[in-house]
């Protein structure tokens, strides 16, 4: 075993490349005077050991048989660097965890592991409108090793502590190594895509009953954003599938073979959602050629009343255009029943343009 695996201190290596001039990164959403360290807790065979330092917490887990769970939320560079140190972590999977926005991925660095997972939250609102936020996004990256697990998290969403702590109350699952803790992790975020998906379901649903109601909606705008936020949930559930069918088929020496079977459970959920999403993809694509359609149609319909209006109204416009020029030799004017007859005869013709157009379904 390398000096990195035992904690004891080796060869300085840089623990993030050097990265193009640009603007600085946002500082890290959390309250002033509060670390990155979340959590940090040693496990021997199930049982979470007394608190430890998360510097020295790596040596004193490979003594024990055990494993070390760190979970850091949005951590700087300096702080993660430090820790990335101790524990050995390679510098591309640091500066990822580091700047995030990352694609879902696993990678394998020697005989580490690093996985990236995109989480998704549903956010309430009381109608939903052209600008409505309807899905938010954040990530949590986990680097396994052979005596370590570290989640990195970013967001406002994704809060593992209820995790942990449900997760402590399974021994079994706990005795099968830190890649139980990986397990868990990504079944609780596709169990929130599962959450999510159900709940943008009940959004669709409302705009497909209001694109087919009687009433004319203008419901373009609130198609288009729904759609655009669907779109952070595809992208956060479609790159899933090959890390999870990875984790469930292929020979990994810090995943045990006994954990196969529920990365499979997991991939199996994250192939459900990903149907479920893509069909509310589809769904919602239709419903917009629908709704654009009746739109067409309903403009047809407006440009058929104004033609109508316009051809019964021409009528009246032309026979008093004629017999308004002023010239002297004109028919009728002298008659007595000449302007009884003028509007006679516009009556009776915008009579039967009416009944026509009426007819013909253009009034």
């Amino acid at each position: 075993m390398s000096e990195e695996r035992t904690g004891a201190p080796g060869p300085h290596v840089p623990t993030t490349r050097p990265r193009p001039a640009g603007g600085p990164r946002p500082a890290p959403a959390r309250p002033d005077g509060v670390g990155a360290v979340v959590d940090c807790a040693v496990y021997v065979e199930g049982r979470r050991e007394p608190p430890v330092d998360p510097m020295e917490a790596l040596e004193a887990a490979v003594e024990r048989g055990g494993f070390v769970w760190l979970g850091l939320f949005e951590p700087t560079e300096e702080e993660l660097g430090a820790i990335a140190e101790r524990y050995g972590l390679h510098p591309l999977a640091v500066e990822d965890a580091v700047y995030a926005h990352q694609r879902p991925k696993l990678e394998r660095y020697d005989d580490d592991l690093f996985m990236v997972l995109k989480t998704a939250t549903y956010l309430e609102h009381e109608e939903l409108t052209a600008t409505s936020e309807v899905v938010d996004t954040g990530e949590v990256m986990v680097f396994l090793g052979a005596h370590h697990v570290i989640t990195v998290r970013h967001g406002q969403h994704g809060d593992l502590a209820d995790l942990r702590r449900r997760l402590e109350d399974q021994r079994d699952l706990l005795c099968l190594g830190p890649s139980s803790v990986l397990y868990a992790v990504a079944d609780l975020v596709v169990d929130s895509f599962v959450e999510v998906s159900e709940q943008v379901q009940d959004d669709v649903d409302e705009l497909e009953a209001s694109v087919f109601s009687p009433q004319r909606t203008d419901d373009i705008g609130r198609l288009y954003q729904l759609k655009r936020e669907l779109m952070q949930l595809r992208r956060a559930v479609g790159p899933l599938e090959l890390p999870l069918q990875k984790l469930s088929e292929r020979q990994v020496d810090v995943v045990p073979d006994a954990m196969r079977s529920y990365f499979r459970d997991v991939l199996d959920h994250a192939i459900r959602v990903r149907d479920q999403v893509a069909g509310l993809d589809e769904l919602l694509s239709s419903i917009l050629q629908a709704s654009l359609a009746r739109t067409s149609m309903n403009d047809n319909e407006d440009m058929r009343k104004i033609s109508a209006w316009a051809g019964i109204i021409a009528v009246p416009t032309a026979i008093a255009g004629i017999y308004g020029m002023n010239f002297e030799w004109m028919p009728e004017l002298q008659w007595r029943w000449g302007y009884p007859m003028v509007w006679l005869v516009i009556v009776v013709a915008c009579s039967l343009l009416y009944r026509g157009f009426k007819r013909n379904g253009w009034l």
